[in-house]
């Protein structure tokens, strides 16, 4: 535990904060988590089923986004995984660009990366055929073990619930 100040002690702490012209601001503390969560809004905004949900439900009503081996006792390499796994994530971000529909979700089966993704038609078929052959063929290079594309594309965007 840390020794309380003395009352001249913290006279002569205070004093000193008002010599170099700053002042102490404390405000209080607030224990709420906010992080992931969408804000309320008119009604208007569309949400999907991962967003419309909070982050202390993933496991209980959504899933994980990156399923792996790396998060169990004893195991390496989580770092890596995951660094490797934002790495898939912007590179088909870049590569589909505006064609995303959700979050992708990243499997590792051994060997095997499988990414899955739900695809927004705004490109021809044969664009589509060519990007994901393209993406398969430079990320299997770069990580040195097969990866697949399992894409489903939609019309619109899957909507849960607006907000």
């Amino acid at each position: 535990m840390a020794a309380s100040l003395s009352s001249t002690a913290g006279a002569r702490l205070l004093g000193t904060l008002r010599s170099l012209g700053r002042g102490l601001h404390v405000t209080a503390a607030c224990c709420k988590n906010r992080a992931a969560r969408v804000r309320v809004g008119k009604g208007d905004r569309p949400l999907t089923y991962e967003e419309a949900l909070p982050p202390h439900q993933i496991a209980h009503r959504k899933g994980w986004l990156s399923q792996h081996t790396g998060n169990l006792r004893g195991e390496e390499g989580t770092a890596e995984r995951t660094v490797e796994d934002l790495f898939v994530r912007r590179f088909v971000f870049g590569t589909f660009h505006g064609c995303l529909a959700n979050e992708l979700v990243i499997k590792r089966r051994g060997n095997v990366l499988l990414v899955c993704a739900l695809m927004l038609q705004k490109l021809q078929p044969q664009k589509f055929y060519f990007l994901i052959g393209y993406s398969e063929t430079i990320l299997s290079h770069l990580y040195k073990c097969p990866v697949k594309l399992e894409v489903q594309t939609l019309q619109d965007k899957a909507v849960y619930k607006y907000l």
